[in-house]
């Protein structure tokens, strides 16, 4: 069965999920607006800076159709390489959105999907993680965890998906403990697959500061490194999209 998700998701999601930023930047450029209409020396300044949002808005909303709804992200074809080995035991950790666990499961029917949640309400207060909570009900089986502890044997996972939650993880002592674990619970032969957004200019672009939410790449190859673990490839799967492919340190090819 191949993942289906629904047209515009990606996008309604960002929109429904984030109405807030919309409505306060909406009230600003009114405000904006009647400044420049009423003060003539500040007319020209509105209306570049009112044409200038309007167009980073655009792009912003089209860029995030492009990585969400259109690009192959979803439907894993940028993995396309690993999917023809079946392993057999597969984990899919996410930090309070579950957007891939049934996806996954989808690619790997007659194998063992174990999910965890490391969401800490007390750490992550966005109001938008909790809209999303509130509309997307966990995977059946979903396990809460804290990020220093799977419940899971040594060597138990074959393969391990982090897509697009790890950098919830803000601080970046508890990334490499993270890290470490999810090194504690890997097969000798399984991989990880951590998907993220970057600090850098495609980001900038379509998100302005809001790619400050986000790291660099040599930031996430260091969290890598010190936690043992070998960044064997590194997939562009969008222009905004990159996704790192690790295996034990020490493994050879």
């Amino acid at each position: 069965m191949k993942p289906v998700r629904k047209r515009f998701e990606g996008v309604i999601n960002l929109v429904r999920f984030n109405w807030h930023y919309y409505l306060i930047l909406f009230l600003a450029l009114i405000l904006i607006f009647f400044a420049g209409l009423f003060v003539v020396k500040y007319r020209i300044f509105a209306t570049i800076f009112i044409v200038a949002t309007l167009l980073f808005c655009i792009f912003s909303i089209v860029a995030t159709y492009y990585i969400y709804d259109l690009s192959p992200l979803y439907k894993f074809t940028w993995f396309k390489d690993q999917l023809y080995y079946r392993p057999a035991r597969i984990v899919n950790i996410h930090g309070g959105y579950d957007e891939t666990s049934k996806l996954i499961a989808e690619l790997y029917p007659k194998d063992e999907v174990s999910v965890f949640d490391f969401y800490n309400p007390e750490k992550n207060a966005e109001i938008s993680t909790k809209r999303a909570r509130k509309t997307n009900p966990p995977f059946a089986g979903t396990r809460n965890i804290t990020i220093d502890h799977i419940p899971l044997k040594d060597g138990y996972a074959d393969r391990i998906f982090l897509i697009l939650s790890t950098h919830e993880i803000r601080s970046n002592k508890e990334r490499n403990i993270f890290f470490e674990e999810l090194n504690r619970v890997l097969s000798r032969n399984g991989k990880i697959i951590v998907v993220e957004h970057l600090r850098d200019a495609p980001n900038f672009l379509a998100y302005n500061i809001g790619f400050l939410h986000f790291y660099q790449k040599q930031t996430w190859l260091n969290n890598f490194f010190s936690s043992g673990l070998h960044c064997r490839q590194q997939i562009k799967i969008t222009p905004f999209i990159t996704a790192f492919i690790l295996d034990k340190n020490g493994i050879p090819t």
